[in-house]
């Protein structure tokens, strides 16, 4: 502090949870969005060291210290249908290194690519509340705002030919999320 001041910058002198101290060697971020609401992953690979710490929305899943290989693979589960991430580190040239992120086994392009198509999300504001909805076409499973809703199937037989509808009640969420 340039006042020579010592006192905390955090008034309950607690760091925030992503603080720079923590994170020194942090190189790679993403944002992944499943259907039980949007992950934020954050790895870091010590170059010199080899350590490498994956957290999941601030959460660390994965510590290691002093690897002597470099490069590799870190995986990992993500969100509540525990969904496989892998982090492939790779040496590009010289102390260089790329990271790629894979979910369920597909590149994370592949993946987005796929998502879009096998799935439907919408955002809604409804009585001044905010619900992230998505819609699973395969499986017509929906979730809200991080819960798999249950459903009401209007045309779901063997012999149906026509559009199938899914039912639920948004009230259900707004219960459990208002304070």
């Amino acid at each position: 502090m340039a006042s020579g001041d010592d006192s905390p910058i955090f008034e309950d002198d607690e760091s925030p949870p992503f603080s720079l101290e923590k994170m020194t060697d942090l190189v790679a971020v993403w944002d992944i969005a499943l259907s039980d609401g949007v992950h934020k992953i954050e790895f870091e690979h010590g170059t010199t060291s080899g350590k490498r710490v994956v957290y999941v929305d601030g959460k660390e899943e994965i510590r290691k210290e002093w690897m002597f290989k470099l490069v590799g693979k870190e995986t990992f589960c993500v969100g509540a249908a525990k969904t496989k991430a892998t982090i492939n580190i790779d040496a590009v040239s010289g102390f260089a290194y790329e990271y790629t992120l894979e979910i369920n086994g597909k590149s994370l392009k592949k993946y987005l690519e796929n998502r879009s198509k096998t799935t439907n999300t919408w955002v809604l504001h409804l009585d001044g509340e905010d619900f992230r909805v998505v819609l699973e076409k395969e499986t017509m499973d929906v979730w809200c705002n991080g819960r798999k809703m249950e459903t009401a199937r209007n045309g779901r037989g063997a012999s149906h030919t026509g559009p199938t509808r899914a039912n639920f009640n948004l009230s259900a969420v707004a219960k459990v999320t208002s304070p």
